[in-house]
């Protein structure tokens, strides 16, 4: 039967005007420019708290490398516990402690404190930039986790991409400063931040795995819920390195060192609020933007004695580049993938 003539023919442009789900352009904008700040100004904090010794030319840490964790948990636990007292009362602070969430958001919490343990251990031989181009190793070691776990396969155009990373990565080690104080590659630093790559993207899986049933949990309560495991594991870890306690806890403290406490607490706030309104695709490229601007920090602050260098500089190019590339490589291949299932059918 045939339509009346009177029927006005749908165009795609009737809902036009309904309010988005999701943030606006202006404010994904903001989050992104805001997040890749937050991951560029922390290696560059913690870089710059660097002492050196006059003998040497070494920089190494003069404070306790677990105190400003330790701090950062502290000062995490107090403020989200106020915030949920203010929010909900005592009877929102009670569930806290419900077994259930407590768990799992420990367990996590656990991992994570460990991971905090491998980015003070790796820092403390390795500049901001070095660092921060080290972390773009997630992508190869989330793609062979997702294929040993999921038997998610990357194409060879992926593959090749990721090489390609890996070996730009391997160009700036090689030909960049660092700050060994010989010009040679340390390998405990690099060691150490393969190790907590590995760590953070196994709590990414534990995350996607465990946390869907606690999605209605406010965030203030999940990190109370997390770092009570995270403050138990970095007092314990504090205890065996020979620095913390036995030195004094303060030892070494300056305004530099509470910069980087603060940036560890904005950086775990930031984390759990921004990462969920942003996609992968953004966050990823945002983590390889944090590269340059933490390179150009270096070249330009007063507190670092980088110099502009046009090798180093495009070495830092090629690793965030062959980054996006694979970013948005996905994209492509899986249309390829749903063009052929469609082709194939037809046939």
């Amino acid at each position: 039967m045939a339509p009346p003539s009177s029927a006005t023919a749908y165009t795609g442009k009737e809902f036009k005007d309904l309010p988005s789900s999701g943030p606006s352009a202006i404010a994904k904008l903001g989050l992104f420019t805001f997040f890749v700040c937050t991951r560029a100004m922390h290696p560059t904090i913690i870089d710059a708290s660097k002492s050196v010794d006059p003998e040497t030319g070494k920089k190494y840490f003069a404070y306790g490398q677990m105190t400003v964790v330790i701090g950062e948990t502290v000062v995490t636990l107090i403020l989200a516990q106020l915030i949920c007292l203010a929010s909900g009362g005592m009877n929102e602070w009670r569930k806290i402690w419900s077994p259930a969430p407590m768990k799992v958001f420990s367990m996590i919490g656990f991992v994570y404190a460990l991971g905090d343990y491998l980015e003070m251990a790796s820092m403390g031989s390795l500049g901001g930039a070095a660092y921060q181009i080290l972390l773009q190793s997630k992508l190869v070691i989330t793609a062979l986790m997702m294929w040993a776990i999921k038997g998610s396969k990357q194409t060879a155009l992926q593959w090749n991409i990721l090489i390609l990373v890996m070996l730009s990565m391997c160009v700036y080690m090689i030909g960049g400063s660092s700050d060994s104080g010989d010009g040679a590659i340390p390998i405990m630093g690099v060691i150490n931040v393969l190790l907590k790559v590995t760590v953070s993207c196994f709590c990414a899986v534990l995350s996607d795995k465990y946390m869907k049933d606690f999605k209605s949990t406010p965030v203030y309560m999940q990190l109370v819920q997390f770092k009570c495991a995270w403050f138990a594991t970095i007092l314990a870890i504090s205890f065996t390195d020979g620095v913390t306690w036995q030195n004094g806890f303060f030892n070494g403290w300056n305004g530099v060192t509470a910069g980087v406490l603060a940036s560890f607490t904005v950086k775990g706030w930031s984390t759990m609020y921004i990462l969920a309104l942003l996609d992968s695709v953004l966050k990823n490229i945002g983590e390889a933007c944090a590269v340059l601007v933490i390179y150009i920090a270096q070249v330009a602050l007063p507190m670092f004695e980088d110099q502009f260098e046009v090798p180093t500089f495009l070495s830092v190019m090629v690793v965030i580049l062959s980054v996006t590339a694979y970013v948005g490589a996905k994209g492509v291949v899986e249309k390829a993938e749903k063009y052929d299932k469609e082709i194939a059918n037809k046939r």
